[in-house]
């Protein structure tokens, strides 16, 4: 028998009354016109592969590329354990989150945003706050390092072109936010399902594309000697490994599941699930076959995005420059999605307040507050991208503050409450197993995250040319 949580109003935890949890979208109740952000951003139209685009698109990016490197802070062996472990983790999790908003929609109280449903399950006012201030923070981080990381792949192509020509960083930061603003004008999540299904094969193309460049790299002669060694002291050893899981977190997460079964056409019951299969084919694919062939070709002297690797500051590429220049292509192209699908609850937020849902969405009452918020909040973007160019060291961060609560702990945590199974239960022991070891790894991994930022801290400098990684 579910507790409370899902039965009955489970938003006075604050002292000031129900929280916002306690009015949940339209399919639960309350009038559209009460809540434009539901209506609008987060309306319900799509199918299961949908979801598996945008949930392809969230999890699968070229943070993939960072994944040798995180080998390369525990070798091949535990390396290898703990990818294949966070996979299993990430997918069990999200399979749980789904089965929890399934849970609440059959007790009439659907949930189609992360805070509200996380405020309703755990039955406390500061959850609603936690989570609304954790996800902005990761879907503005990974806004800002779209964007970055977009006009650092049209920057790459323009040296290659021109490489005296009077472009720089910033130049490329403002195209890509002016092409994000464009598409961004798209009203809703649901209206990015084509965007998102090329994502999901602009990803299959970079990945085949770069592990052939690794391949043909490791037989070079050109490449340097391989080296699986790790540090000699004990202490950076675990340090290491520590920043290698947080970067594994921040890979595997995406913080916005909730935000994405929304988009299903109720009853969305089963439907998340294939999705996740759908999904999680696609990650075992790329993230093992980048992990492999990148840390066998390089090594220890992997960068923290194995396309340097391919492309280093001195001597000739490693790779055939049209295969580069196309694998940098897909990946521009891609971020563009990216950024898209992450700015989507900053959208949803935004809409909430501005729009009015008894007007068409695409009258000038609501077009004008849309055009103008979304543009800004781009601008926003890309002017803490070009003063702000280390997107690196950041990923770890992210990871360990960000994308472990929720991911990670979160999930397992609403499972427990809101299905109840017995204390003794496997499922109850595996669960609280799983997030106080996530909860520990979590701290950890966010202080030696912390600790790299802060000793490459020398290298930062304000409006940089160069992405630091």
């Amino acid at each position: 028998m579910a507790p409370a949580a899902c039965d009955a109003e489970a938003g006075a935890a604050n002292g000031n009354g129900a929280i916002h949890a306690a009015k949940p979208a339209a399919a639960a109740g309350v009038p559209p016109e009460a809540d434009a952000g539901a209506a609008f951003v987060l309306e319900s139209k799509g199918t299961w592969w949908h979801a598996g685009f945008h949930l392809t698109t969230a999890i699968v990016g070229p943070t993939v590329l960072t994944l040798p490197y995180a080998l390369r802070g525990m070798g091949w062996a535990m390396g290898l354990t703990l990818l294949s472990v966070m996979a299993a983790v990430t997918f069990y999790e999200y399979s749980l989150m789904s089965r929890v908003l399934d849970h609440c929609e059959a007790r009439g109280r659907r949930h189609i945003r992360f805070r509200e449903l996380a405020a309703d399950v755990l039955g406390s006012g500061w959850m609603f706050y936690f989570v609304i201030t954790v996800q902005t923070a990761i879907n503005t981080g990974v806004s800002i390092g779209s964007i970055l990381l977009a006009a650092d792949c049209l920057e790459i192509m323009y040296t290659s072109l021109s490489p005296h020509g009077p472009l720089k960083l910033y130049h490329f930061i403002i195209i890509v936010a002016v092409v994000l603003a464009f598409l961004s004008q798209l009203p809703s999540f649901h209206s990015l399902r084509h965007i998102n299904f090329v994502s999901l094969l602009l990803s299959l193309g970079y990945t085949i594309l770069v592990a052939a460049a690794c391949i043909r790299a490791g037989l070079s002669k050109n490449v340097p000697q391989k080296d699986y060694s790790l540090s000699s002291s004990k202490s950076e050893q675990t340090f290491d490994a520590f920043l290698s899981i947080s970067i594994l977190a921040s890979v595997f997460g995406n913080g916005i599941l909730p935000e994405i079964q929304a988009t299903l056409a109720p009853p969305a019951a089963g439907k998340m699930m294939k999705a996740l299969v759908l999904c999680y084919s696609v990650v075992i694919f790329t993230f093992f076959l980048s992990s492999i062939t990148g840390y066998w070709a390089f090594g220890s002297h992997v960068q923290s995005n194995v396309l340097k690797s391919l492309m280093p500051d001195s001597g000739p590429a490693l790779a055939p420059t049209w295969l580069l220049g196309v694998a940098v292509l897909f990946v521009l192209l891609q971020l563009l999605a990216i950024g898209l699908v992450y700015s989507q609850v900053a959208y949803e937020i935004m809409e909430k307040t501005s729009a009015d849902a008894s007007q068409d969405r695409f009258s000038r009452r609501n077009l004008v507050p849309r055009l103008l918020l979304r543009t800004l909040y781009l601008a926003f973007c890309a002017f803490v991208a070009a003063m702000l160019p280390f997107f690196g060291d950041i990923v770890g961060v992210v990871g360990a503050v960000g994308f472990i609560p929720l991911d990670f702990v979160l999930p397992v945590l609403m499972y427990n409450m809101a299905l109840a199974p017995p204390r003794r239960s496997p499922v109850f022991v595996a669960n609280t197993a799983v997030m106080v070891l996530f909860a520990g790894v979590g701290a950890i991994g966010a202080f030696a995250s912390i600790r790299k930022l802060v000793l490459d801290a020398g290298q930062f400098k304000l409006f940089s040319n160069n992405v630091v990684d």
